[in-house]
């Protein structure tokens, strides 16, 4: 009897060693593809320009209407002053001139954190914190990461799940009611 015990022990290891390969490493990379943004576009040369120190606030506002921009489109780019034409020979701007700005064409940026349909934010609402308490902190980087899309739901691997925002909203004493997030 006590050998039977023994044996059943290897193949439960083996197992369970499968199952974490499985669910770690495999199943991941079977349910998510990993694209990158349509223009590589570099943060910290933004934000060390010699002509002026860019703020984030400058490309990423609030609207009159209480929206927000997160992501800068065609006019502010272009419009500025900056990419009427091309300062730089980069591949990246050759890119967002030719291909986007000239053709007056939107860049088709990827949301790292599109939410679902069912959810309701606002910006607004949210203004008082800094932005890297729920988004990537890009503000010195010189690439943008991957975009990892869920193949099922569309949604990004990085998007903010529920028990962050249950988590925050606990802990800054909102009402973590339902109605308050979803539509």
């Amino acid at each position: 009897m006590a050998k039977k015990k023994k044996d059943g022990i290897l193949p439960f290891v083996l197992g369970v060693i499968a199952i974490l390969i499985l669910g770690w490493w495999i199943f991941p990379h079977i349910i998510f593809s990993e694209q990158e943004q349509p223009v590589h576009f570099n943060h910290d040369q933004h934000m060390n320009l010699e002509e002026q120190e860019l703020k984030c606030r400058d490309c990423h506002f609030f609207r009159n209407d209480g929206t927000f921009n997160g992501r800068p489109d065609n006019e502010l780019c272009a419009g500025s002053g900056c990419h009427d034409e091309m300062q730089t020979e980069t591949a990246a701007e050759s890119k967002l001139v030719n291909q986007y700005l000239e053709k007056n064409r939107t860049i088709p940026w990827k949301s790292y954190q599109k939410q679902p349909d069912n959810v309701y934010f606002s910006h607004i609402y949210h203004k008082k914190f800094d932005c890297s308490s729920c988004h990537l902190d890009l503000g010195y980087s010189e690439k943008l990461p991957s975009y990892h899309e869920n193949r099922i739901t569309g949604y990004s691997k990085q998007t903010m799940k529920m028990h962050e925002c249950e988590r925050c909203h606990a802990q800054e004493g909102a009402s973590n009611a339902c109605f308050i997030c979803h539509k």
